[in-house]
């Protein structure tokens, strides 16, 4: 296997991590620069060795303000390090584990918001009224004015509202959540893309620089050539 010599590191690598430092972006050419001076565009990195430059170029990047990187971009910096999809796990973590007290809130507040939960209450509160008028003659269990129904309705209305209130607070959980891997998915993707560029950019230097060789080749084999020609006419002319 043909290696070449780095010269940031002065280590052998396989010829495949070759790079040339015309091919780098100028953001990150300027932090090899910064720490090797020496560094030229006519010198050669190894792949490896920029992946580190461009750790430190993506961390510098999503500094914010403060100079501190949050915990998300930390998170993106690793994960592009490692090669890891972001959005693999996001179902699970948006969903997690529940438990029945969580479960419980999610079904009171869908029966609750629904036409079946009015439409069923409404049927009752007929009932009852029915009920206590009519069939027992205002004489029953709970006579007009319903100080009885009231009362329920008055304690249903009072655990009702903190229940709803518990699945809401999990659904904005939850929404958090999806923002936050929505954040992380995206500006991994602006990250590859930039990747991905300069990996193109690096593709079409290199295929430049083999296209120069060949015609730098194939000039000196029709100048060999043309001077063989002349040699044979001057000994034709000799003759």
């Amino acid at each position: 296997m043909d290696n070449f010599t780095s010269d940031i590191s002065g280590q052998q690598f396989p010829v495949e991590q070759c790079i040339l430092g015309a091919s780098i972006r100028q953001p990150i050419y300027r932090l090899i620069r910064k720490e090797y001076p020496n560094f030229g565009k006519d010198k050669y990195i190894a792949a490896t060795e920029l992946t580190k430059f461009k750790e430190a170029y993506i961390a510098e990047f999503l500094k914010d303000e403060s100079g501190q990187l949050s915990q998300l971009d930390q998170q993106v910096i690793q994960s592009f390090k490692d090669n890891k999809v972001i959005s693999a796990g996001i179902d699970s973590d948006v969903g997690g584990a529940t438990s029945v007290g969580e479960r419980i809130a999610d079904k009171v507040a869908e029966f609750g918001g629904s036409w079946t939960f009015i439409i069923s209450f409404v049927v009752f509160l007929l009932i009852w009224i029915a009920l206590n008028t009519y069939w027992l003659n205002n004489k029953g269990f709970d006579p007009y004015p319903f100080i009885l129904l009231n009362l329920i309705l008055s304690c249903v209305a009072a655990l009702q509202a903190p229940v709803i209130m518990m699945s809401q607070n999990r659904q904005e959980a939850k929404d958090r959540e999806r923002a936050r891997n929505d954040y992380m998915v995206n500006l991994k993707a602006e990250l590859e893309i930039r990747e991905l560029h300069e990996k193109i950019d690096h593709l079409i230097i290199r295929k430049e620089q083999e296209l120069v060789e060949v015609q730098r080749d194939q000039v000196e084999k029709l100048g060999f050539l043309l001077k063989k020609m002349e040699k044979i006419e001057e000994a034709f002319k000799n003759k």
